[in-house]
């Protein structure tokens, strides 16, 4: 086991891998912006290093200062958390050039997944199933019009290095396709510094379904079940499940078993996810690998009894996987609200500021990950995710009545937050049935921002 973690991150995630790895009983070395001196992950950990000025690409960004943080303090491995660095392929290899580990697949597998064209072409070669498309890059707008003849309309262009939901636009008939081609182009090169786009059979009403995987270092590989993750404003996720209420034992089976197999085939050795859209019908497609931790993943741990965040840690330690797939069953359900500092009722602008009053929920079946305090300074500089409102009871009718006290008791005074628009949405004929898909959210935006009440 390692000696002394540096973990290369702020807010909740940096607080609950410092959590991890006290009861592991390894020591933690926090970064920190100036912005963030007073933070709660700078606060806890062991030890903490100014790295830089508040902005991401000065600090939190900023290889060397990590690195050099990790020599001076003798941190033997980095965890990436999510976001920033997280899949970073030349991260990862200045970390083993400096003999540091870092808590993540090797930057060989996070370059190959995090080429769309290339991790599609891979799952495919696996026997993952995926949405019919190109062969890797489409060049020319004369290539991109035959594509898209033969898979037939809608389809999709996507940059090959995007994420967030940029570089994607959807096409519907031949007209529109000449002046997409060049707006995604441009809008991926602005993005991404790369231009290059594949396009994809556009699947209509889809489901976005995750499934989450634990590989060591010894060809182990299982999965947790998956994760419904259809609430999402452009492609952003705002709610997640799990179980997904459309998913049987039967499919949850057949996708965990596409999920290892894509991991296989790529050596995968730590955490990671894959995801997968899924169609009216049932019919599943790889859509792209996440080879980190990922913001949803309390979910499945409080349905698993899996300490996600230790046993990436212990996998990146060299040690075998302490969970066998038989030994996998999901009990009960959890949600999970990312609640942002936003004003849902004007269009999810940030909202920085001072938190003067809050009060975070409790009883049985909650848990809050974050890293706010009363009288924190919400800072404008980084993502505007403050806390993860997790919940988890026997079934899904239980786990949403449960939601809604929760948030009823959750206050956050100073700022706007994402709570008002959580209770409108789990109280949609909807979501209480579990019958939406990842257009949901946008469908009913204009109704749900004349009903909230927007908090002070």
């Amino acid at each position: 086991m390692f000696s002394k973690i540096l973990i290369a991150n702020r807010g909740e995630i940096a607080l609950r891998i410092i959590r991890a790895c006290k009861e592991i009983g390894v020591k933690t070395v926090a970064v920190y912006s100036t912005q963030d001196e007073t933070a709660s992950h700078t606060i806890f950990a062991d030890e903490s290093v100014c790295i830089g000025p508040p902005e991401s690409s000065k600090s939190y960004l900023n290889k060397a200062q990590i690195i050099a943080a990790a020599e001076i303090t003798g941190a033997d491995a980095i965890h990436p958390g999510y976001g920033f660095l997280a899949e970073n392929a030349e991260f990862a290899e200045m970390c083993a050039t400096c003999g540091i580990t870092f808590i993540g697949p090797t930057a060989e597998v996070i370059r190959k997944m995090g080429d769309k064209a290339v991790a599609k072409e891979t799952m495919k070669k696996a026997g993952v199933p995926v949405v019919p498309g190109s062969d890797g890059v489409v060049d020319t707008e004369e290539e991109a019009l035959r594509v898209a003849s033969e898979i037939g309309y809608p389809v999709i262009l996507k940059a090959v290095a995007g994420g967030g939901g940029k570089g994607m636009r959807i096409v519907r008939t031949e007209q529109d396709l000449s002046n997409n081609f060049i707006m995604a182009r441009a809008e991926a090169d602005a993005s991404f510094g790369n231009p290059d786009l594949y396009i994809e059979k556009y699947i209509e009403s889809p489901r976005h379904i995750e499934i989450q995987l634990l590989a060591d270092n010894y060809g182990n590989i299982i999965h947790l079940g998956e994760r419904e993750c259809s609430i999402q404003r452009r492609h952003q996720k705002l709610i997640e499940e799990a179980p997904s209420p459309v998913v049987n034992a039967q499919l949850r089976k057949k996708m965990g078993a596409a999920a290892v197999a894509g991991a296989r085939s790529v050596n995968y050795n730590s955490v990671g996810t894959i995801e997968f859209l899924m169609d009216p019908e049932g019919n599943f497609y790889f859509m792209e690998m996440n080879t980190r931790i990922q913001v949803e993943h309390p979910v499945t741990e409080m349905v698993t009894n899996v300490d996600l965040i230790k046993e990436q840690i212990w996998a990146a330690a060299g040690e075998k996987l302490r969970i066998k797939q038989s030994e996998i069953s999901l009990r009960g359900h959890a949600i999970e609200c990312r609640i942002n500092a936003e004003d849902p009722a004007n269009n999810f602008m940030p909202s920085p500021g001072m938190i003067n009053n809050l009060h975070l929920p409790g009883g049985p079946g909650i848990r809050v990950d974050t890293h706010i305090y009363n009288s924190y300074q919400v800072p404008p500089f980084y993502d505007s995710l403050i806390a993860k409102l997790i919940v988890v009871a026997r079934n899904r009718v239980e786990a949403i009545r449960r939601l809604n006290r929760a948030l009823d008791e959750f206050v956050v005074e100073g700022i706007k937050t994402t709570i008002p628009f959580h209770k409108f949405v789990i109280n949609t004929p909807e979501f209480k049935s579990g019958e939406y898909d990842t257009h949901f959210l946008e469908e009913i935006y204009d109704t749900a921002k004349e009903e909230l009440v927007v908090e002070p």
